[in-house]
Order: structure tokens, then sequence, then C-alpha cells
């Protein structure tokens, strides 16, 4: 997979967050995509819409590990507009997928709720490495943590204090 192939996929992963976003949920989503960069499957945030679970790795692991052989899941990367929570990191390494890669990090998410003054998540802002110290990961890519701040924002109800 080139350059241009993975970041079409990570836009892609954003775009899934707007939809998520207009459809009530938090702003997340995420494309399983095979070694060559052939998506699939795709998965959007439903914690709103179905139940606070229904995050979209979390989704994509469970999918995989029952439709895909270890091979290739193995090889499959995963791309998401946040990096995975603890329960998704779990759930991607039992599945035994291989990459993440992620528009915006966990810190990043942490930092703008604390700027918004939210409350505390109930699971503590671990990263993927933390959880999962086996799985290859690489990210945050700045300009699309960027657009994810802006949909987070919009989510909350809030100013964003980025510039365009």
């Amino acid at each position: 997979m080139n350059t241009t192939q993975r970041h079409q996929l990570l836009q892609r992963a954003v775009a899934l967050a707007e939809q998520a976003f207009e459809a009530g949920d938090e702003p997340f989503g995420s494309v399983l995509a095979d070694a060559q960069g052939v998506v699939l499957r795709e998965a959007r945030n439903r914690i709103n819409s179905v139940d606070a679970t229904q995050h979209p790795e979390f989704e994509l692991a469970r999918w995989a590990a029952q439709h895909l052989d270890a091979e290739t899941r193995r090889t499959a990367t995963v791309f998401t507009s946040g990096e995975h929570c603890p329960m998704c990191a779990a759930a991607h390494a039992w599945a035994g997928l291989g990459p993440i890669v992620y528009a915006s990090s966990s810190k990043q998410l942490a930092a703008w709720h604390k700027e918004w003054g939210l409350e505390s998540p109930p699971v503590a802002p671990l990263t993927i490495d933390q959880v999962a110290p086996k799985v290859s990961v690489s990210g945050p890519d700045e300009a699309l943590a960027r657009a994810v701040y802006k949909l987070h924002c919009r989510y909350r109800g809030v100013a964003s204090s980025m510039s365009d």
C-alpha cells in the first residue's frame, strides 16, 4: 500500500466520523483495509444510536475475528479518525489485527476535553502502546487532527480555538 492510498484511507475514516456526527453520534470513524489497500469494512461510531460500546474500532475487530483468516487479519490495517480507546485497542489485539493508523491521538482528545471543561471519561485515556504494545501504530496526522478537532468542537457545541 502506498502513501497516497494510506492518506486516502485515513481521510475516509475522518469522513465516516463526519457521518457519525451528522447522525448524532460522537465523531469517530474507521476503515479496515487489507495489505493491498482494499477496503474490507467500514464503521462509524454509534454510541448514542445503539449503546456506549458501539465504537467503530471494536466493530471492525469483532467483524474481522468472525470473517477473516489469521493471516489476512495480521496484515490488515485499521485507519481511524481517533486513536483507539483501551476497549478498542484490546479488541484489536485479541483479534490479531495488524497496524493502526490514526488521525488524532488520545492525548489530543484528552487535552480537548480539558480545554472544554468536560468530565474525564469512565476509562483512563491510555495509548494503544500501553494496552496493546505489540500492535504497530502511526499517528497523529496533524492536518487531519485539525479536522477531527473541529468535528469534536461541533459535536460538543464549543467554539474552535484553531484558526483556519
